[in-house]
């Protein structure tokens, strides 16, 4: 950044890069701008730190052993679940279940929540614009009793229709499962208004928050769903390693999703009963390094600030959107107001991919494809999109890199 970029900056983010060694690398001979956040985000040094510290001096198999290691690993592991439940606001750490990411935990509340309740003739909601773990958990629930996916439409500029949202809800709605935030086009969704309208029909919500955790607070009490899922490598975490908050009352009432170690009560060859929730959901050996490391990663982004980094995303995507409007050809795909920093696009005359490649060959990193969101491409009418996403180590000179690459790419074409 020169000198009027970097005061333009919030203070506590001008040393926030530094702490993210992998972005100081160069490729193919260019130095790196990595603007892929939105598939996963980098780690900082804390997470990493935090995770080695564990494995080097901590670790051990969890809720098991009654020695030195186990009962520390023990604690790291349930003090990461206390973060997780701080985090989202939740009334108790016991409403906190750790899963992969987004993807199982849909598949958790699919198999266990709603699958017990389905019938033939049944509904479930999800958008136009819902990522696949969003979309695929439903239907392979649905499809074997006979239930219907119903999808609620969306504007050209990436905005819900939400006029249309109370006609869809009926009494064979039995559940409506929604996007916080869009992975393609960015579009923060309005849940609290969503679950108020669901809720005054009866039909509870699950909300995938994998996109939004990242960029702004979530309290699931104002929001008022019933279920809310996120990733902890889109959250500056490691991979393998998620959340799934769900009502107490819910929680309690669903069977288990997997048997195993860990998650019962008691066994014999005769019958076995199971733990209570959250311990319940959590067969087998969970990834407890990965959760040490979600911790880290959330004790991150509270230390840089949520102001803080919605004021630093918000110019990024302003500066970014301005520079490749003003690209002839070019298409941006979700303008609602209030988006996060996923800018998804296309330049006429050239598929995404081979753009995607072309700016990679100039350090630039940018994904390119459907983005598990085919139903969105065939929305707009392509094969698939170039995005660009914004991370709170990205700065105004790599908008510039990008803009630049996709111009030399789009003259490389032309000529």
């Amino acid at each position: 950044m020169n000198a009027r970029e970097q005061a333009s900056v919030p203070h506590a983010l001008q040393a926030v890069r530094a702490q993210f060694p992998i972005l100081a690398q160069t490729v193919r001979g260019k130095p790196l701008v990595y603007l892929d956040s939105a598939a996963s985000a980098q780690k900082p040094l804390a997470v990493l730190d935090a995770m080695r510290a564990f494995e080097l001096h901590d670790y051990a198999n969890v809720h098991r052993g009654v020695h030195v290691l186990a009962q520390r690993a023990t604690d790291a592991f349930e003090a990461a679940r206390a973060r997780v439940a701080a985090f989202l606001h939740a009334h108790s750490p016991k409403e906190i279940v750790f899963v992969r990411g987004a993807t199982e935990a849909v598949n958790l509340v699919a198999q266990s929540f709603l699958r017990p309740r389905l019938r033939a003739g049944d509904e479930v909601l999800v958008t136009a614009m819902e990522h696949h773990a969003n979309i695929v958990p439903w239907q392979l629930v649905c499809e074997p009793v006979g239930a219907t996916l119903r999808v609620l439409p969306m504007s050209d500029t990436g905005a819900l229709d939400l006029d249309a949202l109370p006609g869809m809800l009926g009494p064979r709605t039995r559940l409506l499962a929604v996007a916080h935030a869009s992975n393609v086009l960015g579009t923060v969704n309005d849940v609290a208004r969503i679950t108020r309208l669901a809720h005054a029909h009866g039909v509870p919500v699950l909300v995938d928050g994998a996109q939004a955790v990242a960029h702004l607070p979530v309290d699931v009490q104002l929001l008022g769903c019933d279920f809310y899922a996120f990733s902890g490598h889109k959250l500056y975490g490691p991979t393998g390693i998620g959340a799934l908050w769900g009502r107490a009352e819910l929680l309690d009432a669903m069977p288990p999703y997997q048997g195993g170690g860990d998650m019962i009560r008691s066994v014999s060859f005769e019958r076995s009963t199971y733990a209570d929730a959250p311990a319940r959901f959590e067969a087998g050996t969970p990834n407890i390094t990965g959760a040490v490391g979600l911790a880290a990663a959330i004790d991150f982004v509270q230390g840089v600030g949520w102001d803080a980094i919605a004021a630093h995303e918000q110019a990024l995507l302003e500066l970014a959107q301005g520079e490749l409007e003003a690209i002839a050809g070019l298409r941006i795909y979700g303008t609602t107001p209030g988006k996060i920093g996923v800018i998804a696009f296309n330049v006429e005359g050239m598929h995404a991919h081979d753009l995607g490649t072309i700016v990679d060959a100039l350090g630039v990193a940018i994904r390119a494809g459907h983005h598990c969101a085919m139903p969105l491409m065939q929305r707009y009418g392509v094969a698939a999109m170039a995005r660009a996403s914004l991370g709170v180590y990205n700065t105004a000179d790599e908008v510039h890199a990008l803009a630049r690459a996709v111009r030399k790419a789009q003259a490389m074409f032309a000529g």
